[in-house]
């Protein structure tokens, strides 16, 4: 199940806010070596997590099984005010374009094959859901250069806007995903799951094992 919140509904569920936090800083400091998000409180929170981003949380069994965040393009965003060396030219914005960040997948959560898990693919089909239904098209993600090839066998249009650098220990590369209810349908299809995965309002208290 796929909820998408807005940051201040994540703050008013305190137990979901610090699961997503924690998440972060396990993911993006801990195992990608993001050493400059690194804190005390081991919670990795940043600039970015404004009144406008979108959070979209995967829960399985009352656990946090994966996150992502979406964050508008026509405010600044992570390519343009932190990894604008991922860009050669103007970036793109526009209502139309969002910015995904922070794609997390828990260790425990990790099944699949050539490293896309049953919780990957549902936070992908969850944002192309959430995007078609606002008028959005296209993202823009950072990510590992092999997801563009992983991108176009799902029937995205990966376009790379710049040349890989290395971050921590990933490389990474800047990438503007088109889509369509075609690639939603391939998405779909592929992960043998044909059903909306977004839920309205929140999830049960974590911690809560939930009926099958």
């Amino acid at each position: 199940m796929l909820f998408a919140l807005t940051t201040q509904e994540l703050m008013e569920r305190p137990d979901l806010w610090e699961a997503v936090h924690r998440l972060r800083y396990r993911i993006f400091v801990e195992e990608m070596g993001w050493t400059d998000l690194d804190r005390p409180d081991q919670l990795e929170i940043d600039q970015f997590d404004h009144d406008e981003a979108e959070h979209h949380l995967v829960i399985r069994n009352g656990e946090l099984a994966g996150y992502q965040r979406m964050l508008p393009t026509t405010r600044p965003h992570l390519l343009t005010d932190v990894l604008s060396d991922l860009c050669e030219g103007p970036s793109p914005s526009g209502p139309n374009v969002w910015e995904l960040t922070r794609y997390a997948v828990a260790p425990g959560f990790r099944d699949g094959k050539r490293g896309v898990s049953t919780v990957g693919t549902e936070l992908i089909a969850g944002f192309v859901e959430w995007g078609l239904k606002r008028n959005v098209n296209q993202v823009i993600i950072e990510f590992e250069p092999m997801w563009v090839l992983r991108a176009l066998q799902l029937h995205f249009l990966a376009t790379p806007l710049g040349y890989q650098r290395t971050y921590g220990n990933q490389q990474v590369v800047a990438t503007l995903l088109t889509f369509t209810e075609h690639t939603l349908d391939v998405v779909r299809a592929r992960r043998n799951h044909h059903l909306p995965v977004l839920n309205r309002g929140y999830p049960g208290l974590l911690g809560l094992k939930q009926a099958s």
